[in-house]
């Protein structure tokens, strides 16, 4: 994945999304400036381009309504956890701006606690609980080797975050 973003790609990006909702849609969310509403973070799944590339497309489908991420991770990195109503937009494998998303819902649960219909938002494998368990295992166990963060066990707190995608609109069938 790209370490950087373009930052004019980003202004175009989020000029496109605030003229689709229209500026006062996203006041709440953003404040206002003399110059506009800020763009919110940016950020993409996953901890390869291909996985990144991967999710996205599920968010774009409507299939992904949903992310998990190990407290640990918002720790280390100085992080505040998501809230609801903030706002995020997403980005490709290769750094690109592709999705504008509001957060519905958080909650800090046990690894161990994490349910089906909790799993199924995330839209991963076949949507599954068992699939979700062994595929966020791996990932997290990956995660924690790889960031020398905290290793995984079924206590492991859990950042989960539902999302509703805003811009741009979900394909119509």
């Amino acid at each position: 994945m790209s370490d950087t973003v373009d930052d004019g790609e980003l202004s175009r990006f989020w000029a496109a999304a605030q003229g689709h909702e229209g500026v006062g849609n996203f006041d709440v969310v953003m404040g206002e400036t003399p110059t506009g509403a800020l763009a919110p973070q940016a950020w993409s799944f996953g901890d390869t381009p291909e996985l990144a590339d991967q999710l996205l497309e599920r968010v774009l489908t409507g299939a992904k309504t949903a992310t998990s991420t190990a407290l640990w991770e918002f720790e280390a990195g100085g992080e505040e956890l998501p809230e609801v109503d903030g706002a995020a937009i997403l980005l490709d494998g290769a750094g690109h701006p592709r999705a504008f998303i509001r957060t519905t819902s958080v909650r800090v649960v046990p690894f161990s606690d994490v349910d089906e219909a909790f799993a199924a938002a995330e839209g991963e494998d076949d949507g599954s609980l068992a699939a979700w368990r062994t595929s966020h295992e791996q990932y997290f166990r990956r995660r924690a080797s790889d960031a020398g963060g905290q290793p995984y066990t079924p206590d492991l707190q859990v950042v989960l975050e539902e999302f509703e995608l805003v811009y741009p609109d979900l394909p119509t069938p």
